[in-house]
């Protein structure tokens, strides 16, 4: 059995991350507008965080990338907030403790940019995910914070770090 590795993305992984992210999505039921599905940044992961303050990371389990998430200063929002970007997982990754190990990486890596609030947004009825952000200190906000254009995730959390 292999161990499940988190590491920064490379160049060769975006197709299979694309692949990765929209299988999740469609398996979830998640909208194709107005979340990550559409986002033209899905097929050049690489590149759209080989950029300053912004990291991606992927789960790979043998050769396998099984899901991943990333930081990234939060779009169109004056202030120091990242946000935690396209944190998805295929099935067999979930209920292994992976998810909680990637949020706590990507929160080291936003202290290491300086940031001081990481923001996140999520559909509903994604309740095991906000049952996660919730244990590791996420709070619920009222309202969206910037313009990621994901305005089909009508959840919103944030967290000081």
């Amino acid at each position: 059995m292999s161990i499940a590795i988190i590491r920064e993305i490379k160049p060769n992984d975006n197709a299979e991350l694309a692949r990765v992210i929209r299988k999740v999505l469609i398996d979830l039921g998640v909208p194709k507008i107005g979340t990550a599905y559409a986002d033209k940044a899905l097929d050049e992961m690489y590149g759209n965080y080989d950029v300053p303050r912004a990291t991606y990371f992927v789960v790979e389990e043998g050769s396998k990338i099984i899901g991943g998430a990333g930081v990234a200063q939060l779009d169109n929002y004056k202030g120091n907030v990242c946000e935690l970007q396209k944190m998805y997982f295929l099935e067999e990754a979930r209920g292994k403790g992976i998810g909680a190990k990637m949020i706590q990486t990507c929160i080291d890596r936003a202290k290491q940019y300086g940031f001081e609030k990481v923001y996140l947004e999520t559909m509903p009825f994604m309740n095991a995910a906000q049952k996660l952000y919730q244990k590791v200190g996420f709070e619920f906000i009222d309202a969206p914070m910037g313009d990621t254009g994901h305005y089909s995730c009508p959840v919103w959390m944030i967290k000081s770090i």
